[in-house]
């Protein structure tokens, strides 16, 4: 067998561990950051609240047992604080990558001072002012949603515009769940366009707005999965929709963005970049 097949993997052959003696967020979310570098497909395995000895070993069964099945070395994103249960870990068959000792120890040396080593004291925040604004910011999205709620528009950081299925919502709850941001949103609709304005609730707020559109195929795409067939999916119709509304955002002065083949954590960054919005991210 050639060298250059000897070390090829099919895809979706390699298992990939998130280990954590907490929730496992931290762990999953660096491991997908890095993980998305990468054209191949990975097996996904959350192990959270691995907070005793007996857990470590078990996780190890599971690493190792991995190993066997696949037969080459799991991936382990791990963030476990105790020494002794990293230690634990450590000793299975796998590559481990432990953000812990990567960023903390440093850390530790260049500042002089040791870590608190508390477990889970990311998510430790049931009680703090930020977790309480997330909350009512996730309260007030939903509340808000494709302009079902006129209330208090006063007091949104963000309104979001733009023709249905367009990305509105996950951005509004995006905005909520990880910023804090009170963002309502309200589709465009062709009755609006056949008025040439924006719906009435909307133009003394036209500070906050933010509009979102796409290319006219994604969304007939999209809107074919919801009503397949129909008028309202009919790639005629999306092109309507979409020069219609890019036309009033640019009449209106609203700045806009093209959903097409952005995630929603970029929508969301440009976003806050332009709203200026006072975050505290941590």
């Amino acid at each position: 067998m050639p060298e250059s097949q000897s070390h090829a993997l099919p895809k979706a052959n390699r298992t990939v561990f998130f280990v954590s003696d907490g929730t496992g967020i931290t762990a999953e979310t660096f491991g997908h950051s890095v993980l998305t570098q990468f054209d191949l497909k990975f097996r996904q395995i959350r192990l959270p609240f691995i907070d005793t000895l007996d857990k470590a070993h078990d996780a190890v069964k599971r690493i190792n047992d991995a190993f066997t099945q696949d037969g080459v070395r799991p991936i382990v994103f791990s963030t476990l604080v105790k020494a002794d249960l990293a230690g634990v870990v450590f000793k299975s068959k796998g590559l481990h990558m432990d953000l812990i000792q990567t960023f903390v120890s440093p850390l530790e040396q260049e500042l002089g001072v040791k870590s608190t080593h508390t477990i889970g004291r990311s998510h430790n925040i049931a009680d703090s002012e930020e977790y309480k604004n997330r909350i009512e910011a996730i309260n007030f999205s939903l509340a808000h949603d494709d302009g079902q709620s006129n209330k208090n528009l006063s007091t949104a950081d963000v309104i979001l515009v733009g023709v249905s299925r367009s990305g509105k919502t996950p951005t509004s709850l995006y905005l909520a769940m990880q910023y804090g941001i009170k963002a309502a949103n309200y589709p465009l609709i062709p009755d609006d366009f056949e008025r040439g304005k924006l719906p009435s609730v909307l133009p003394e707020f036209k500070s906050k707005m933010f509009g979102l559109s796409i290319a006219p195929e994604r969304l007939s795409e999209i809107r074919n999965e919801r009503r397949p067939g129909s008028k309202y999916a009919s790639i005629e119709n999306c092109r309507y929709e979409i020069n219609e509304a890019e036309a009033m955002m640019k009449r209106e002065g609203i700045r806009w963005l093209s959903s097409t083949a952005k995630s929603i954590e970029e929508i969301s960054t440009t976003i806050l970049q332009e709203i200026k919005a006072d975050i505290k991210v941590y």
